[in-house]
């Protein structure tokens, strides 16, 4: 599902993730929620900086990129997101399996928003998909650390 335009007063969502039962998941957590949204689905890595290739493509509030992806992996579409001038201020959440430091470090490093470890639970993961959509991203990163960096609902 690609969306050129969106409508106003609605967050604009995007998910990276080359797992459809997790792209699946995702999506019937987000539409759990109360906040309205529409959302743009990438199965990976490739497909994800296609998108953002065009300079006229519509920019998300928030982009959920997974870590782990074959071919091109969350981590590489976060360099490269980031190298991208219009893109350097785009909320980033990495959202991931992981829990490993390494790849913690690695991705504050390289310029995400926050780390989130894939919850198992549908309860839990509607509740970090709230929290993470009413966050104000500008307000946050100004004390970003590894601690604050982690979310941990």
């Amino acid at each position: 599902m690609m969306v050129e335009k969106y409508e106003r007063d609605t967050m604009k969502v995007m998910l990276a993730d080359d797992d459809a039962d997790d792209r699946m998941f995702f999506e019937e957590a987000l539409n759990a929620t109360s906040i309205k949204h529409e959302l743009a689905l990438f199965e990976d890595g490739f497909a994800l900086m296609d998108y953002f290739s065009d300079p006229e493509c519509a920019l998300p509030h928030i982009l959920f990129l997974d870590l782990n992806m074959p071919g091109k992996s969350g981590i590489q579409c976060l360099e490269e997101l980031r190298a991208i001038p219009r893109l350097r201020d785009m909320s980033i959440a990495i959202y991931s399996t992981s829990s490993a430091d390494r790849d913690i470090e690695d991705t504050l490093g390289k310029g995400a928003n926050i780390y989130i470890q894939k919850p198992s639970n549908f309860d839990k993961l509607r509740k970090v998909i709230s929290h993470v959509l009413k966050t104000n991203w500008q307000f946050h990163m100004s004390g970003l650390n590894k601690e604050t960096f982690f979310l941990n609902i």
